[in-house]
């Protein structure tokens, strides 16, 4: 509207804000602030001139002395002026006259008073004669008028138009913070929609976001510091962050919160989140019980989970579930879990099929893991895929595995690697072992690697000790499951070590695989021993293996004893070494057994 003065301040509205860039039209005047300025206007208007009576009406309109306003506005109206008719009609609207306002702003919006127009389009819409609407607002948005874009952008945009973005865009060029803001959303939400252009599409809006927040729009400044956060620019994401929330915007406060934990100020972190938590955020109120739980401070973390919950967070319901279950309230865990899981939380829906699993109710389970999964709990997926396992319902079990894996869970990556290897696909049983694998899996890493151990050609055999190839693909995943304490890999780690002579590097693989239990390991490590001449060392490992079952290490006890002349004790391990196998092994055990019998008997 054609209000002279300065409407920022005359108005809360929004309607009344000053276009930015150039002077002031005639139609939207400064007020100077000047007294004698007043003078001079009040006795020109007195003489009869329209202009002064129309800059004094307007003066008096934006003090709030609508009747002394009303007495020059009127008067300059009736000479022909369309600010003063335009001011007219925002007087009168002010005073609750909303039709004989709009008849004003209709006369000084044909004059051609852009801010009129706009006002007149405004007071259609208000009405819902949304063509009469469009009509003013678009001869409004057409003469350059900034809030007549922008309204016009907003009519066509809740219609569907496509019309919208061109006059938003306008708009927000001419620095209409909100039409900027509303840019900047629709560049943010297509580039969501369409990944070709999406790099494209979040840098234009990036930019209309900062030209919004640099306005001082609150929400603007916290999707972009979002896009920074994205980004990995921390510092200049917290800033803006910080502008956010110290406008008042509750999400922003809780992202700053959960930057500053990041980096690790858990106190300053805690401070924001207090702030948001108390106005309603319930991610915050969430983020606090975490705070406390982890104190353990239970009770306020409860506390807190519940107020998330009643400001509408369903994750409070959830880890009010998880707070009962670490203390054993299975009960109230249940009731928690079922809370957040029929209001469509999927990690509920899965850790409340996992509690009745353990509570014994298969049947019970099952729906809950099927809605989680369904509704993207990758969790869930694997879990099915172990109970149909665990039913020996193998094809409905890699159905779920497959798709666990497809969306990145290691360990059901490592089942369908294991069951393609049955089915011998060995180019898809290769595939998921490598994701698997790389995802950190050890068995997954030891599976890969004996899989490309079988397709090397075979080579010489060779004693132990001997020099051979350098290290390929297949001991570089030895290694790699080997250091995450795969025992079996060690052991084979060692062998490859072995077999190019560095026996010190066999030892300790070999070591270790037998200090956590493995009797390959430590049969092969009293191997090595024995050859470097420390028997009795090594009867001390294959002791070890031995009592776990080895044949092997069995049948070399026996013959230790043997030699030593310890008859009995020899007789003993051969009769073990019998029992344990295999084939070969038993058939040179009992020769040895029934030759130390004869001795013994003779």
């Amino acid at each position: 509207m054609d209000v002279m003065g300065d409407k920022a301040t005359l108005f809360e509205s929004g309607r009344f804000v000053q276009p930015s860039g150039g002077e002031p039209s005639r139609d939207e005047m400064t007020d100077t602030g000047d007294a004698a300025e007043e003078v001079r206007l009040g006795l020109a208007a007195q003489s009869g001139d329209a202009e002064a009576a129309s800059v004094l009406g307007a003066m008096l309109l934006r003090r709030g002395d609508l009747d002394g306003a009303e007495t020059h506005l009127r008067a300059a109206t009736a000479a022909g002026d369309r600010a003063a008719a335009n001011n007219l009609g925002v007087l009168l609207h002010q005073r609750g006259y909303p039709e004989e306002a709009a008849g004003w702003w209709r006369i000084a919006a044909v004059a051609g008073s852009a801010a009129a127009a706009h006002a007149l389009g405004r007071y259609h819409r208000e009405r819902g004669d949304e063509p009469a609407a469009e009509y003013w607002l678009r001869q409004s948005a057409e003469q350059g008028h900034v809030l007549g874009a922008y309204a016009l952008a907003d009519l066509l945009e809740h219609r569907g138009d496509v019309g919208a973005e061109p006059w938003m865009r306008a708009a927000a060029e001419r620095g209409h913070r909100e039409a900027a803001y509303r840019l900047a959303r629709a560049l943010d939400t297509a580039g969501r929609e369409d990944e070709a252009g999406a790099d494209n599409a979040v840098a234009e809006a990036e930019q209309w976001y900062r030209q919004a927040a640099a306005r001082g729009h609150r929400r603007a400044a916290l999707h972009l510091g979002a896009i920074l956060e994205k980004r990995g620019d921390l510092k200049e994401a917290g800033r803006w962050y910080l502008t956010s929330a110290k406008d008042g915007e509750a999400r922003a406060a809780c992202a700053l919160g959960f930057l500053l934990r990041d980096a690790g100020d858990t106190e300053s972190a805690a401070v924001w989140w207090l702030r948001a938590a108390q106005e309603g955020d319930g991610n915050a109120a969430n983020a606090l019980g975490a705070l406390h739980a982890e104190r353990g401070e239970t009770q306020t973390a409860e506390r807190w989970y519940r107020a998330a919950l009643d400001a509408g967070d369903d994750n409070g319901a959830y880890n009010l579930g998880l707070l009962c279950a670490e203390q054993g309230r299975t009960a109230q865990a249940e009731q928690w879990y079922r809370r957040a899981a029929y209001a469509g939380h999927r990690e509920a829906a899965n850790a409340l099929a996992i509690l009745l699993l353990q509570g014994g109710d298969t049947t019970g389970a099952e729906p809950w893991f099927s809605k989680a999964a369904e509704a993207g709990s990758v969790d869930a997926a694997f879990n099915l895929g172990i109970l149909y396992a665990g039913r020996g319902e193998e094809a409905m079990a890699l159905r779920w595995y497959e798709r666990a894996a497809a969306a990145g869970h290691t360990e059901a990556a490592l089942q369908v690697g294991i069951a393609r290897l049955r089915a011998g696909e060995e180019q898809e049983a290769e595939r998921h072992l490598r994701c698997a694998a790389g995802g950190g899996s050890a068995e997954a890493a030891y599976r890969l690697a004996a899989l490309l151990d079988a397709r090397r050609p075979p080579e010489p055999a060779h004693e132990l000790g001997e020099i051979v190839h350098e290290k390929t693909e297949c001991e570089e995943w030895y290694e790699r499951a080997a250091t995450q304490g795969h025992r079996r890999a060690q052991v084979r780690v060692g062998m490859l070590a072995a077999a190019r002579g560095d026996v010190v590097e066999a030892a300790r693989w070999y070591r270790a695989a037998a200090e956590a239990g493995s009797r390959n390991g430590a049969f092969n490590l009293g191997l090595l021993l024995a050859r470097e001449g420390s028997e009795p060392e090594a009867a001390v490992w294959w002791t070890r293996a031995a009592d776990a079952g080895h044949g092997r290490a069995a049948l070399r006890l026996a013959l230790v004893y043997a030699r030593r002349g310890e008859l009995a004790e020899g007789q003993r391990w051969a009769d073990r070494a019998v029992e344990l196998g295999p084939a070969e092994v038993s058939e040179r055990a009992g020769r040895l057994r029934d030759a130390l019998r004869e001795e013994l008997s003779a």
